[in-house]
């Protein structure tokens, strides 16, 4: 409905280009507001909306271009943004333009992309990055003293007291002292995956506008106004551009530094502007991230570790209730138990794998993020809802019915296994997954790349499963998806007890 909507607006505006509403700019006492731009799983739009309205009460709006959502917050509500566990990578946007009309010739599109630098409201977005920058050194400077006060203890209470203070403002975003990756930060993967659906080229880049003498910026840094460093990264989609990503990042950043006299810096920047072009949209931003948010859980990494945005989607699928037990059968190293556990902490969720070293993986995670609540506590934590153990997926020490929610990342037969080995693997899974889950209320969401081995496997024990929802995800530039089963009242075959 929303992209009839727009489409019926660019009929009425004729070739002129549409711009779409900005947020209003805020009045000398009025609360700053902000549209917040947020990259998410593909296909978890509808799921990352749904958070973002039940946690921060707004209405979010599912972008053209797969993998992106925006949202209106009131800026102090930052840290809550931070804290939302379905997306990536955040930015505030300086302005949207739904039909932005480029021109044929190369020279007149880069040039319309530099006009363009004087035009758009800077100032409301940038105190937005202000505020955000502050929290980000609110969080460092946390993470200092919890160090600091475990290698010698603290000489009165005065800095655990505002420690205290510092943990109800500060920002869960995960930031830590790495260089960024690039353009591919903001887009990743789903980028591959918009690719292998249609013909447009996709291209990322981004450009440095020049160079500047290092004894300068020093200097500039030492005074009263610091002079800023940034660059832009142009994240591209389509095929009728005259103009490539690497000039329009080129161009644009050339009129963005002189229109801000900002320095120019690739890699140890401070703003990093963000154009993003999807055919005829075009949207400008400002980075709030520079490091995903879904490495937040996962410290020891294995060949096929699942992301913690998408391990919450899959969580999600299943709507856990209190006092529920999840089961992933095959966690790798428990990106989805620990996300659940974390989340959903009434609920008891119990995972493991047959191989030992991924098990070893998953017990190192789980010791990480108990560490991580202890540092944020001033108190012993009291530990986590979740278990681990190594077992046979064909012969579950667990007893028949007694497994309300199964979670899990199959393996797709190309890091892990084969495509061969999946033909009997898949059946045996979902036969010993059905014995578990209780009947009639039990529901499973499996991903899986492996797509036709698993219809075949699930045909066959149809009995006892049901395929409901089916969620089109993209893992690595791999097209997988995400089956959401339910458990039918059917008895599903007893297996030897190991009570």
């Amino acid at each position: 409905r929303r992209r009839d909507m727009a489409e019926a607006g660019e009929a009425a505006a004729g070739p002129e280009t549409e711009l779409a509403p900005a947020p209003a700019p805020a009045e000398e006492g009025s609360e700053l507001s902000a549209v917040i731009g947020a990259t998410v799983p593909t296909g978890f739009e509808l799921t990352a909306a749904e958070e973002v309205q039940e946690k921060l009460g707004s209405a979010s709006r599912v972008s053209r271009d797969r993998g992106k959502i925006y949202f209106e917050i009131s800026a102090r509500c930052l840290p809550q943004v931070h804290r939302l566990r379905s997306v990536d990578n955040l930015f505030v946007v300086v302005q949207e333009f739904r039909d932005f009309q480029f021109a044929e010739k190369k020279e007149d599109a880069l040039k319309d992309l530099e006009d363009l630098v004087k035009k758009l409201p800077w100032s409301d977005p940038l105190k937005v990055w202000e505020l955000n920058n502050s929290l980000k050194k609110r969080k460092s400077k946390r993470k200092k003293q919890n160090v600091q006060s475990k290698e010698r203890p603290s000489k009165d209470g005065e800095e655990e007291g505002r420690q205290q203070e510092e943990d109800c403002a500060h920002s869960t975003s995960g930031k830590e002292a790495e260089e960024p990756q690039g353009g591919t930060s903001h887009n990743g993967e789903e980028e591959e995956e918009d690719g292998s659906q249609q013909p447009e080229a996709k291209e990322e880049s981004q450009a440095e506008c020049g160079s500047e003498n290092k004894a300068a910026e020093e200097k500039a840094g030492e005074g009263d106004a610091k002079v800023l460093k940034f660059r832009v990264t142009c994240n591209r989609a389509g095929d009728k551009h005259s103009f490539t990503s690497n000039e329009a990042a080129r161009d644009f950043g050339g009129a963005v530094q002189e229109h801000f006299q900002w320095k120019a810096d690739m890699t140890n920047f401070d703003v990093e502007v963000l154009l993003n072009i999807h055919s005829n949209e075009v949207i400008v931003g400002i980075a709030l991230t520079e490091e995903s948010l879904h490495r937040r859980n996962i410290t020891h990494f294995g060949p096929t570790t699942l992301r913690s945005t998408l391990a919450y989607g899959m969580l999600r699928l299943c709507d856990p209730q209190p006092t529920d037990i999840i089961v992933d059968p095959m966690c790798g190293t428990g990106a989805i138990p620990i996300e659940g556990a974390t989340e959903w902490p009434g609920c008891y969720h119990l995972a493991g794998d047959n191989n030992p070293q991924a098990v070893k993986r998953a017990a190192n995670n789980i010791c990480s993020l108990l560490k991580k609540s202890e540092s944020k506590e001033s108190s012993t934590s009291v530990g986590i809802p979740l278990d681990i153990i190594q077992w046979d997926i064909c012969n579950l020490p667990l007893r028949t019915g007694s497994v309300d929610v199964i979670v899990s990342d199959m393996p797709f037969g190309k890091r892990i296994g084969s495509k061969k080995k999946n033909w009997d693997l898949y059946p045996a899974c979902l036969m010993e997954m059905g014995r578990i889950c209780t009947p009639g209320t039990g529901r499973a969401a499996l991903l899986t790349q492996d797509k036709k081995c698993f219809a075949k496997a699930l045909s066959r024990v149809g009995h006892i499963w049901r395929k409901g929802q089916t969620v089109w995800v993209n893992v690595g530039g791999l097209h997988a998806a995400v089956y959401l089963l339910r458990r039918t009242w059917e008895r599903a075959e007893e297996k030897r007890t190991f009570w």
